[in-house]
């Protein structure tokens, strides 16, 4: 019986993987301009750090997550997330010490048992970003306009910014009381889901997808406004901070993070050409979730952007930095001219020239059709009367124009000669 892939993976294949490729290396490219540094933490951890860190009450840990028992009684869980496993490392490795703004992020996969669907897979990738040690609402703004930079490099279209406050320890429970007062008399019209989490975590009503339930919640209660006085002032700051960078932006009454250790500034980047689950990037503040770890208070502010939906915006068109094609492809006509042409191969590529060749013996015309589908710049031919006389014609694969050129003068500087071929 022929053995398939897990329901809710996918491969990703040369053709694809390039895609992927480019958008990490512009990701590490704008976050390092930042300030930012990598952090690879494990792809599984012990079920309690996102039982504590995410919530008991959440979808994740109450539906999602792959669990299971180690061999050493341990149970052990596929991260779901990337931010609780961050936290815990930072906490472990108290990098709090000494005392400082730490920039953190991350690229990897994430585990989560869900329907698959397009652009929602059980092992999807996330890039996560996590600014650690700093209350001030200026770090909010800053790491908004980054992502913001990050999908303005990789050329995304169609996209808006959302952005709400959540509160904090302050006021967000008198509005937490309010929600459930104001969902109470709407019970009977909520969908079981949020009538079942409606004392436990009633702000998962504001962002509810079923059509009843998000038409009830814009009468519901506005986040953005039972703020208390510093809440309000520091969303204001963020506001204020976007406007003044040109970052254009929306206030989204209705956005909520599904995470518990969110509060104050929530954002969201939305994409129309998604469809229904639009969401490109999302993240906020979390001022809580390091202490809930046994570390030292220290305010958070974060995101985490779905890769695999990002590539799927990526256009290819015109655009050669995702798809390299090698700057020259070998004809080889005979045996000694193929062990010649491994010899040759080997001492361009040391010289950072990307070369592709004919490996199998067979006629010019049939490797020329290979070079020509390599979309190689330059076809070198060498066979018997090219070996003795050290003199091969290269053609230019974009005008057709061939010149003969010295091997001795390719193999001393060949990324001048393949510049300028003489």
């Amino acid at each position: 019986m022929k053995i398939k892939k897990v329901r809710g993976v996918k491969d990703i294949l040369p053709g694809e993987i390039e895609k992927w490729q480019w958008v990490e290396s512009i990701t590490h490219s704008v976050f390092s301009n930042y300030g930012f540094k990598e952090i690879r933490v494990p792809i599984f951890e012990y079920t309690k750090l996102f039982s504590r860190g995410i919530g008991e009450t959440t979808d994740i840990v109450e539906k999602e997550m792959y669990t299971f028992e180690d061999k050493g009684g341990e149970m052990i869980t596929l991260r779901p997330e990337g931010t609780a496993s961050v936290a815990r490392a930072y906490v472990e490795n108290k990098l709090y010490n000494p005392p400082s703004l730490t920039k953190l992020y991350y690229i990897g996969p994430m585990f989560r048992y869900e329907r698959p669907q397009a652009g929602r897979f059980r092992q999807f990738y996330q890039i996560g970003v996590e600014a650690m040690g700093s209350q001030s609402p200026s770090v909010d703004a800053e790491v908004i306009c980054m992502v913001s930079e990050l999908l303005k490099r990789l050329g995304l279209k169609n996209t808006e910014l959302q952005i709400n406050s959540l509160g904090c320890p302050e006021c967000r429970p008198q509005y937490r009381e309010l929600l459930k007062k104001s969902g109470r008399e709407k019970f009977e019209e909520l969908c079981n889901n949020c009538q079942q989490r409606l004392d436990r975590n009633p702000l998962r009503l504001l962002d509810c997808k079923v059509e009843t339930c998000s038409e009830i919640a814009q009468e519901l209660p506005k986040t953005a406004e039972h703020l208390c006085e510093k809440c309000d002032q520091e969303f204001s700051l963020v506001k204020e901070l976007l406007t003044s960078a040109n970052t254009d932006f929306t206030i989204n009454f209705k956005l909520v993070r599904g995470l518990d250790y969110y509060s104050k500034t929530a954002f969201e980047i939305v994409s129309s050409d998604l469809g229904a689950q639009s969401a490109v990037c999302g993240g906020g503040r979390y001022d809580q979730l390091v202490e809930e770890f046994d570390g030292p208070a220290t305010p958070c502010f974060g995101f985490a952007i779905g890769l695999d939906r990002l590539v799927s915006l990526i256009s290819t068109d015109d655009n050669p930095e995702i798809f390299r094609k090698p700057d020259l492809f070998i004809v080889a006509l005979g045996e000694a001219a193929e062990k010649e042409t491994f010899k040759i191969t080997q001492n361009l590529r040391k010289q950072g020239v990307s070369v592709d060749r004919g490996y199998e013996s067979t006629s010019m015309k049939s490797q020329m059709r290979k070079a020509d589908k390599s979309g190689a710049a330059f076809v070198l031919i060498l066979g018997e009367n090219e070996l003795n006389s050290r003199t091969c014609p290269l053609k230019n694969m974009s005008d057709g124009e061939q010149k003969d050129i010295s091997l001795e003068t390719l193999l001393a500087d060949a990324k001048s000669v393949l510049i300028s071929p003489t």
